[in-house]
């Protein structure tokens, strides 16, 4: 009995306890919902008149190194037009709504269902990436708010996008974002960017090109029609036809038409700004940092690593011989990146002959692109043989040689469908047994080949993939094939691994930029060195000694050929008894952006 007492007296505890938590739970809740109130009700709604001069007020300037030569203004001039929201193509506001907030027309401002969303997903990974926007939030994000992420932010945005809602209407909010929304360089409002895409105004846009122009302003830097991810602009064009169908604004046959439309931009046009590719590249990195608004209206000051001098030189340099090229070789293009091997910072980058010239895709910036490097792999692989203990005097035979099994050694297939593989050097001569040294600066094919098989496609690739290159990632397509160029990387990568050999094994990530401020000075990111040793430094002594002996290149290049470059002393070779004096000490020599000191270094003994 006295047990049975007790423990009802027992949960009698735990009840009242619970009962008490649960009070202390409410106050607690009602009093923070009452500050909450108040916080709120203080919050003054600016006036909607002045969200124009609001967002013209500061624009983001990019300079060359020595911050001097001013390479891009955002609001160099800018280019703006207002227009009313009935003079828009009614495709134009459909294709806007359906991919920015189809549910514009119902909610108050905000939906609860995406704040408790984006809440949750923040919640757990403990960031600001998920913001549940409305266009009205956006309205006020980008007219009356910083950009900062924080959760005060945050509120306020939410409460004053309810607050906007009760002054003025649905399509009033809608006409000032399809009006103020940045839609790529200078470019601001849809009346602008139908008249610079399409040489039309927004009232006469088709459904196709309404879709191109909606698709913009979520990362008009990284979906630029003139810019190098066209492939994504093309596919977030196609989601928003696919929504605009399913949400019933427009038939099958308009969803059909629309996909076979072919839809011409118009070419860029030309503008004052000096490295313009280099500038795209970099404003789409810092898009995504700072996000698009604070980048072009953020009164930001970039001083990037862009040498104006050697840039200038550069894009005479490319678009001389890229002519020469088309007339020669029947190449229309040509790009160039200089980088600094010790710091990793870009000097010059030239994305093709002329970034205003539609004739050959001017804007599209090649040094980024993926190609073939031809023979410029080769050193990775020599590398890779170096570190497996192969030297530069090691025997390889420069003969005649099939290389598959499934062929006779005169390459004949053994059955149908076999693939033979015999390559030849680039002037069909055969020259026997040579050392390493002698393959690699006569840039032979056959030793190449053999010397990939001898360390393995996998080794190869890791050695590059350690020095900076990220795309060689299907070794099954490549085969041998790959120490001639058969994988594709980009310029940029190919430079930034090139640098490893340059900087005794040591490479650092490409960088653009030495110092950002906003409008108040503060700084927000300065260049900071990051640097990692990639390669040992005697394998890229050794390289960089092959690549400069010109002794070792005379017998297929001619020992005045155009690697030659005279008494210009850019590396010594060894060997060369000229030279004994100055073995392990430092010589001043001049290049192209002033006088720099290298150290002089042999790797085998000089008689």
């Amino acid at each position: 009995m006295n047990t049975i007492n007790m423990h009802k007296n027992h949960q009698n505890d735990r009840k009242h306890k619970l009962k008490r938590l649960f009070s202390a739970l409410m106050s607690a809740g009602l009093i923070f919902a009452g500050f909450l109130f108040l916080w709120m009700a203080t919050l003054k709604l600016p006036d909607v008149s002045n969200f124009q001069a609001r967002i013209v007020a500061e624009s983001t300037r990019f300079y060359d190194r020595e911050g001097k030569t001013l390479l891009f203004n955002t609001y160099e001039n800018i280019r703006r037009t207002a227009i009313p929201l009935e003079d828009m193509s009614p495709y134009l506001k459909q294709a806007t709504i359906a991919i920015e907030d189809n549910e514009f027309y119902e909610h108050i401002g905000i939906k609860p269902t995406a704040i408790l969303r984006a809440v949750l997903i923040n919640a757990t990974s403990l960031s600001f990436s998920q913001g549940g926007s409305t266009i009205t939030q956006q309205v006020v994000k980008n007219s009356l708010l910083t950009q900062e992420k924080s959760i005060p932010r945050k509120i306020k945005e939410w409460v004053l996008a309810i607050k906007l809602e009760r002054v003025i209407t649905k399509d009033q909010i809608l006409e000032i974002y399809l009006n103020e929304s940045p839609y790529g360089g200078n470019i601001y409002g849809s009346e602008e960017a139908s008249q610079n895409f399409f040489g039309i105004s927004a009232k006469d846009l088709t459904l196709a090109q309404s879709a191109y122009i909606a698709a913009l302003p979520q990362a008009p830097s990284y979906y630029s029609p003139y810019g190098n991810h066209r492939d994504g602009l093309e596919n977030r064009k196609n989601i928003i036809l696919g929504r605009m169908k399913e949400l019933g604004m427009i038939s099958e046959t308009e969803y059909a038409d629309a996909q076979k439309e072919i839809v011409e931009f118009k070419p860029l046009v030309r503008s004052s700004a000096l490295a313009p590719h280099f500038i795209f590249y970099l404003k789409e990195s810092l898009a995504e940092k700072y996000g698009e608004h604070v980048l072009a209206q953020g009164g930001l000051n970039i001083i990037t690593t862009i040498d104006a001098d050697l840039q200038k030189k550069a894009e005479e340099t490319v678009k001389k011989y890229a002519l020469e090229n088309s007339t020669k070789f029947d190449s229309e293009n040509a790009g160039m990146v200089v980088m600094d091997p010790k710091t990793g910072q870009i000097l010059a980058m030239v994305g093709s002959r002329d970034f205003f010239d539609k004739e050959i895709d001017g804007n599209f910036n090649i040094t980024l692109a993926k190609r073939q490097p031809g023979s410029s792999f080769k050193p990775f692989v020599y590398a890779t043989a170096l570190k497996k203990g192969y030297t530069d005097k090691t025997i390889l035979f420069d003969v005649k040689t099939e290389c598959s099994a499934r062929c006779t050694p005169a390459s004949k297939p053994l059955y149908p469908s076999a693939t033979c593989y015999s390559p030849n050097n680039f002037d069909n001569i055969f020259r026997g047994p040579v050392t390493i040294r002698e393959a690699l600066a006569q840039s032979m094919n056959v030793p190449a080949v053999k010397t990939l098989y001898l360390v393995g496609i996998d080794s190869a690739i890791k050695t590059a993939e350690e020095m900076g290159i990220t795309t060689l990632n299907d070794p099954d397509r490549l085969g041998l094939t790959l120490v001639l160029g058969g994988g594709e990387v980009s310029l940029m990568e190919l430079t930034s691994a090139y640098s490893g050999f340059a900087n005794d094994g040591i490479r650092n990530q490409p960088s653009g930029i030495l110092k950002i401020t906003d409008g108040s000075g503060k700084v927000l990111e300065e260049y900071k060195e990051q640097s990692s040793r990639v390669i040992d430094s005697n394998v890229a002594r050794t390289i960089s000694s092959i690549l400069s002996d010109n002794s070792a290149r005379t017998p297929a290049f001619g020992e005045r050929s155009s690697l030659f470059f005279g008494d210009t002393a850019v590396a010594v070779n060894p060997k060369d008894k000229r030279y004994k004096e100055y073995i392990g000490k430092e010589i001043e020599i001049d290049t192209i952006s002033g006088k720099t000191k290298i150290k002089v270094i042999a790797d085998e003994a000089i008689d």
